[in-house]
């Protein structure tokens, strides 16, 4: 692991377990192992490396989910994908997901560049679009769409991480709960 990825690691675990607030660029740099000129180094101010971050965990994300998806050609099958892959990548990578749960509720979603977001929900908002004109979703407001597509897995991991389930258990609650979803916005 080279220094910036140290920091990046360092400064996911404090920042789940603190805030962004409450976790020092210091404290960061001393639990990364590496000296604070290091870190402003790599990361010239905490706001940058918090968004860093958030790249780092979206790409890696993304880049899971991509890979499952491929093949897959039917809107309700890529959607599904889309959600499963999500909801098993967050149960898997506990402390990302968190993350990224603190960072979609602040303010730094918003400094992050708009085209750097565009990479990551674009190709979503292309299928919801296409559903929406192929008349297989409901003729509403795709960001609407998007914004209760990610309401529901974000509260759908909630429930599974607060839960002792089974994989397949955990299947079940994401299978089940897809199917709400689809329910809903078809």
């Amino acid at each position: 692991m080279d220094k910036r990825e140290k920091l990046l690691a360092a400064a996911l675990k404090l920042f789940v377990e603190f805030g962004f607030h409450d976790t020092p660029t210091s404290k960061i740099a001393k639990e990364a192992g590496i000296a604070s000129g290091t870190l402003f180094y790599f990361f010239p101010t905490k706001d940058e490396l918090v968004k860093a971050l958030y790249i780092d965990i979206k790409s890696r994300l993304n880049e899971h989910i991509s890979e499952i998806i491929k093949d897959e050609k039917s809107l309700q099958g890529i959607l599904k994908i889309y959600y499963s892959a999500t909801l098993h990548w967050a149960l898997k990578h506990k402390t990302e997901f968190r993350f990224m749960e603190q960072f979609n509720s602040s303010p730094y979603l918003k400094q992050i560049a708009e085209e750097e977001t565009q990479k990551y929900i674009k190709p979503i908002m292309a299928l919801l679009e296409k559903g929406v004109k192929d008349k297989i979703i409901k003729p509403m407001d795709c960001e609407l769409i998007f914004t209760i597509i990610c309401g529901h897995t974000f509260s759908i991991n909630q429930y599974l991480v607060t839960k002792e389930f089974s994989k397949p258990e955990q299947d079940t609650v994401i299978n089940n709960t897809f199917d709400l979803l689809w329910d809903m916005i078809t």
